[in-house]
């Protein structure tokens, strides 16, 4: 078992597989970095060396009291870089996670990062106010803690189906896999959980995000339900100065999984400079 230890002594929970190129996985909410297993096999398989992370409070990692703000979560994350000294990284941050990819190229990057992708990111700024009016609405994360405190299995089963987009004609998801997915969820601290939940809603990254000149790549579903694509994906490249934007037709929020092999394509392609092809699946 690996485990890196933060600044503040809480172990962060991380596997390191493959070799050749770097890339960093940080996961989204309310999951693990066993949400990357769709990512992992493909990509080591090409010949990438993967890294994947348990965010503090979720999944192998300790789950302490507090620290769940993006400052002290993206020095977690910069620092278990900086621990295996990797050098020409591609970091990649789902949902949640693109907060500390922005908080880590932001403050902590000393060149070993070359380049970053956001993928269904919060990023720059979720909610809504008079000047991010395409924001949610504080209410519904407000229902959110709400139903976490009340019945967190329960809210987290329907959570997990709108953020796969069951339903969706292009959201082909089994009852099995929303389930494997709660079950990583509900391996989290419940405080995590809650804590997490005003991080990534009340977090305003829109003036660190114009401070990023790496190579960005933005991808983002248009069916996203959760993480709306006016308020984070198309704000976000237009935004930073080196981002470009992907829109995944008809993807939902989970197109980790929905539109797995398209965005294994897409990481191979963007982290190599394409000169790694990944094939399309059988």
């Amino acid at each position: 078992m690996s485990m890196y230890r933060a600044d503040d002594g809480t172990g962060i929970y991380y596997e390191d597989v493959g070799a050749g190129p770097p890339l960093v996985f940080v996961h989204g909410w309310p999951l693990s970095g066993a949400m990357w297993e769709y990512q992992i096999v493909p990509l080591i398989e090409a010949g990438f060396r993967c890294i994947t992370l348990d965010r503090r409070g979720f999944g192998r990692s300790d789950k302490p009291a507090g620290g769940y703000d993006y400052k002290t979560m993206g020095a977690d994350v910069a620092g278990l870089i900086d621990h295996l000294q990797l050098e020409n990284v591609t970091l990649i941050g789902f949902s949640m996670g693109g907060g500390e990819v922005v908080e880590v190229l932001t403050r902590h990057n000393t060149g070993r990062i070359t380049k970053a992708m956001l993928v269904a990111s919060i990023v720059p700024y979720l909610l809504k106010s008079a000047d991010n009016p395409d924001g949610v609405d504080a209410s519904v994360f407000d229902a959110i803690i709400s139903g976490l405190r009340k019945d967190r299995p329960g809210f987290l089963t329907e959570f997990t189906e709108k953020f796969f987009g069951v339903g969706l004609l292009s959201s082909p998801v089994s009852m099995p896999m929303i389930a494997a997915n709660c079950e990583l969820a509900m391996h989290a601290s419940p405080i995590a959980t809650l804590e997490c939940v005003r991080a990534f809603s009340a977090t305003d990254l829109r003036g660190m995000a114009k401070g990023i000149h790496l190579p960005i790549l933005v991808i983002h579903g248009d069916a996203d339900a959760i993480v709306p694509i006016e308020a984070s994906g198309k704000r976000a490249a237009e935004l930073i100065p080196n981002a470009q934007l992907k829109i995944y037709p008809n993807a939902p929020h989970g197109l980790f999984y929905t539109h797995r092999d398209e965005l294994n394509r897409d990481i191979a392609a963007f982290a190599s400079d394409g000169r790694i092809a990944l094939a399309s699946a059988a």
